[in-house]
């Protein structure tokens, strides 16, 4: 299946407009409009969260939409994000890759799920092209959307906030940020893969595990002068008292009320 875009005037240029080219700027509008051709049968729009909706109303005339297939990538937005062009007849969806994408890496798309969400042709389409891409397309309900992404942000940037976190309770043991991260790897890669290969019960080790209040009550004094690594360490360990298999149970949900 080919997805190409053709134009005459440069890919920069197009994409300022389609972001944040004036409203009635009829020059910008003749040059997209005579100058760019949309003649593929799928058009994927990769562009922030907040200009997804005017990129898709400002594309709303370059083309006939009947039959056509247009996604975002938006992890947050739903498909109506895509509604102009749904509108003119296309089938539209968001399709949503759980990966981090930041500067300076480029993570293989092979096995990296992309969470699906919109019309049912539009949905068959983007299955069809991320099983060639080697990933794992599966379906998320649009009344879910938001907690889809509250997930994924939980799995990356809040994660490494919390490294981050880990890394300040070390400096102040007087290990430098940079000695930290070096010394932090070796634990952390160790504990996913225990979590991918047995699962987060037999992965978690431990004070929580062994029951061991006494030890939890001095990380608590201890971390008193880290509010946010104090805050973090008392979040986390509720959850491990709600979630996982922790022993002298109601002596720690006193502690860790207090």
């Amino acid at each position: 299946m080919a997805l190409h875009f053709r134009a005459a005037v440069s890919a920069r240029n197009l994409y300022r407009f389609l972001l944040v080219g004036p409203e009635g700027n009829f020059a910008n509008r003749f040059l997209l409009g005579c100058l760019a051709r949309f003649d593929a049968d799928l058009v994927w729009l990769c562009v922030p969260d907040g200009r997804i909706q005017k990129a898709a109303q400002n594309l709303r005339s370059v083309t006939k939409w009947k039959n056509k297939v247009v996604f975002h990538s938006s992890g947050a937005l739903t498909s109506d994000a895509l509604q102009p062009l749904r509108k003119q007849g296309a089938s539209v969806a968001s399709a949503h890759p759980l990966m981090s994408f930041v500067h300076g890496s480029q993570p293989d798309l092979k096995n990296v799920p992309f969470a699906l969400e919109g019309d049912p042709a539009a949905v068959r389409m983007a299955r069809q092209i991320i099983k060639s891409l080697g990933g794992d397309a599966f379906v998320v309900r649009k009344q879910d959307k938001t907690r889809y992404h509250a997930w994924g942000t939980l799995l990356s940037p809040l994660l490494l906030s919390f490294m981050v976190a880990a890394e300040q309770v070390a400096r102040a043991t007087g290990i430098s940020a940079k000695d930290a991260r070096k010394r932090m790897i070796p634990i952390t890669k160790q504990t996913l893969s225990n979590y991918a290969s047995i699962g987060p019960a037999g992965a978690f080790s431990g004070p929580l595990v062994r029951g061991d209040a006494a030890v939890v009550r001095e990380h608590l004094e201890a971390l008193k002068g880290i509010p946010e690594a104090h805050a973090v360490y008392i979040a986390s360990a509720r959850a491990a008292l709600r979630h996982l298999p922790v022993r002298n149970r109601k002596q720690l949900e006193k502690l860790l009320k207090g």
